[in-house]
């Protein structure tokens, strides 16, 4: 077939939906009203660790308006949830895992009836002190290691050794939209409106949960107020507020608190990463040595894909890695933009700056002296590698070259100036998806996938792969997505919406372009009766031939004609099955210029620029949006965010964005993204390789680099504090 004309791929395009969200008229999860619907509150454990003795409900269900107060007292036993992990179900026994664990629901007909009542509600609890300081508990029996050729050996004969332990804080998600959930039950059927990057996710885990079929579970999430992760998988809560529906015969309306989220969702966990590196006199890596603890829920392990980086970013023949979890009491961690990944990136790229600046190296210069050919933990050959070319642009455009490579060299008044870079990468990650694409007889088509939609714009991005593939204008395709009637999709995380649910889009709208030139061809009232398919495209929504763009009929023209009301099909991605053939990532760039002041140690970062090969950019308007979301995100990890627990009770205590400090405009300087042109036909049928976490990987250390560059100080605790500086 003539490939199709490109009009809407690649256009900085505005957001479809975007007037529907800045006029408040794009309905979140807490917007949905069934009628009836009355409040659900989650009343939080005050221990971290023991059992309950005693839940005393008599002044809470004394109020007006209450409905009912649910516990383990009187909720109906759960189905034991067939999942890999053991997901913690609600109020199903007396124990207490972690502080904030919910112990209780109130449900009244207005929510500050059941705010007061939740409030009313005494539980007594015979405590145990709790384990939750990653310092001093002990790691998990299995750890997770790596190895190739002797990496002690050659580290002891190195001639350059170099020595380090890193440390990473805790970081919550924060997203502006608090995670909330809507049930009712329609007799045995249920019906959700939750915040959720996984419909069908949320579906399967609701139907375990009751012990009815997935076909009884509808999930709705059309809009999604941020998740950046803690969206991907089903917390407490959903399955308490379908518990109250159901024992209630109302519609539940349940919203976490702010503060409730740092106990009520999950977190990116915090580490200690331990990093030896041995290499020659030239820089050339030899031996690499990874030591990491972690931390985890004792009733649940969260482990990340923590050691991809360490095993191929960089030419290193010996390599030993050691990954430990370690239990604690404390609730279930989960994955946060670019898990494993931007977590890596920290220590190794640290690590690699401070080698640097040990041999006297330029930071760049090295790692263009460690670049692979081939993947060193596979022998694969990269389906595309480019990071040669992410490190030209950036020199260029950042003005790399202008910097005077002294440490502590640079001043602006009482601010000493510094620069840094670090790399990135993130593999690409693919999944199964489907979606129905329907071309009506008046021009314009509908597609649907039971898709996420937390920020990253796939409405749009969907609509125009969509419109291209069907040669029609962007107004004419609707896209929809969030609900689990439509056609299965993964979750949103991993950089695989893109790849995969546009990959079937494309697919579907290919077979209905398709379908529509073949039902002209061979009619022989169309202008087009007789021609080769091969040799039609459609633009505009008129069919026509390649070479003679007045021979040809409109979809309308041609549907009418032939008595049809529709055309539709339904579009499918599966990925490829059997060894892999190439080395598959996303790669990126990262630099940055900070400004810490020479007395206070405060830093600001001044500038920022991301360089990236990341396949085929669908829409660079929504990639930016992508890349400088990221860099502030990097600048919150690298500065900022610090969860804070109370290690004699297991309380967090700063479970709130007053006291967890998050970026704000004063902290954003001036950012720049560059997107390397091409794409990769290995990787998908559209060439990307997503783009929504390698924009987060390289962030924080690009950042702790220039803050060394600026004061000859290292700090390898992130954040990077005032008090640390001075």
């Amino acid at each position: 077939m003539s490939p199709q004309p490109q009009a809407a791929v690649g256009a900085p395009l505005s957001r479809v939906d975007g007037r529907l969200k800045v006029t408040g008229q794009a309905k979140y999860a807490a917007d949905h009203d069934p009628v009836g619907v009355v409040h659900a509150v989650v009343v939080d454990s005050t221990v971290a660790l023991g059992r309950i003795t005693g839940i005393d409900t008599r002044a809470a269900l004394a109020q007006p308006a209450v409905l009912t107060v649910i516990s383990h007292l009187n909720a109906p036993e759960l189905p034991n949830l067939d999942t890999p992990f053991e997901r913690l179900l609600a109020f199903q026994d007396d124990r207490i895992l972690f502080h904030g664990q919910p112990v209780a629901v109130v449900v009244a007909t207005t929510l500050e009836a059941a705010q007061h009542a939740a409030s009313l509600v005494e539980v007594t609890y015979d405590a145990e002190q709790p384990s939750t300081d990653l310092t001093e508990a002990p790691p998990a029996d299995d750890p997770e290691t790596y190895a190739r050729g002797d990496a002690d050996e050659a580290l002891r004969s190195a001639a350059v050794r170099l020595e380090t332990t890193y440390r990473l804080a805790r970081n919550h998600h924060n997203a502006m939209e608090p995670h909330a959930t809507v049930a009712r039950w329609d007799g045995d059927k249920l019906t959700v409106w939750d915040k959720t990057q996984y419909v069908v996710g949320t579906q399967n885990q609701l139907a375990a949960a009751f012990g009815i079929p997935r076909e009884s579970v509808r999930v709705i999430s059309p809009f999604v107020g941020g998740a950046f992760g803690s969206a991907l998988r089903t917390w407490p809560h959903v399955t308490i507020a379908a518990l109250a529906a159901r024992m209630t015969d109302r519609p539940v309306k349940l919203v976490l608190t702010r503060r409730q989220q740092y106990f009520g969702t999950g977190y990116r966990p915090a580490y200690e990463y331990s990093v030896r590196l041995g290499s020659d006199r030239r820089g050339h890596l030899t031996a690499v040595i990874h030591e990491l603890r972690s931390e985890t829920s004792r009733y649940e392990t969260h482990m990340e894909p923590v050691l991809g980086i360490g095993q191929m970013l960089y030419t290193t023949p010996n390599v030993r890695q050691t990954h430990r979890s370690v239990p604690l009491d404390v609730n279930a961690a989960t994955w946060m933009r670019g898990p494993g990944y931007a977590t890596a990136a920290f220590p190794m790229e640290s690590a690699l700056d401070e080698l640097a600046y040990e041999l006297g190296v330029d930071p760049i210069e090295l790692r263009l002296r460690n670049e692979p050919e081939e993947d060193p933990s596979s022998g694969l050959p990269f389906s595309t590698r480019r990071l040669r070319d992410c490190y030209r642009v950036g020199v260029r455009e950042f003005g790399w070259n202008r910097r005077n490579p002294e440490p502590r060299s640079t001043r602006d008044g009482d601010w000493l100036i510094g620069t840094g870079v670090a790399t990135g990468v993130y593999d690409v990650v693919r999944s199964a998806a489907q979606a129905s694409v329907r071309l009506d007889a008046n021009g314009t088509a509908l597609i649907e996938s039971s898709a996420s939609d937390m920020g990253p714009g796939t409405y749009t991005s969907m609509t125009q792969v969509a419109a291209d593939a069907l040669g029609l204008t962007m107004r004419n395709v609707t896209f929809r997505l969030g609900d689990s009637v439509m056609p299965p999709a993964p979750a949103q995380g991993g950089s695989r919406t893109m790849a995969s649910v546009g990959s079937a889009v494309q697919d579907g709208c290919d077979r209905l372009r398709q379908q529509a030139i073949r039902i002209a061809v061979e009619d022989e009232d169309s202008p087009l009766y007789g021609a080769d398919a091969a040799d039609v495209v459609v633009r505009g929504g008129r069919l026509h031939m390649k070479d003679n763009p007045a021979q040809g009929e409109t979809y309308q023209q041609l549907l009418t004609r032939n008595d049809r009301g529709h055309l539709e099909t339904l579009g499918t991605f599966t990925p490829p099955s059997g060894p892999a053939r190439f080395s598959m990532y996303a790669y990126g760039a990262m630099f940055a210029e900070v400004a810490v002041d020479a007395r206070l140690g405060l830093v600001r970062v001044r500038r920022m620029l991301g360089v990236y090969d990341a396949g085929r950019i669908i829409s660079p308007k929504l990639a930016d949006s992508q890349a400088l979301g990221a860099m502030v995100g990097g600048i919150g990890a690298a500065l900022l965010e610090h969860t804070v627990t109370d290690h004699r009770d297991g309380r967090i205590v700063n479970a709130n964005l007053a006291d967890y400090l998050l970026p704000v405009n004063a902290d954003v300087p001036d950012l720049r993204a560059i997107y390397l042109d091409g794409e990769d036909p290995e990787a998908d049928p559209i060439g990307v390789k997503g783009l929504g976490e390698i924009v987060q990987v390289g962030v924080a250390p690009a950042v702790a680099n220039a803050v060394f560059h600026a004061t000859g100080r290292r700090i390898r605790e992130l954040p990077i504090t005032a008090e640390a500086l001075l």
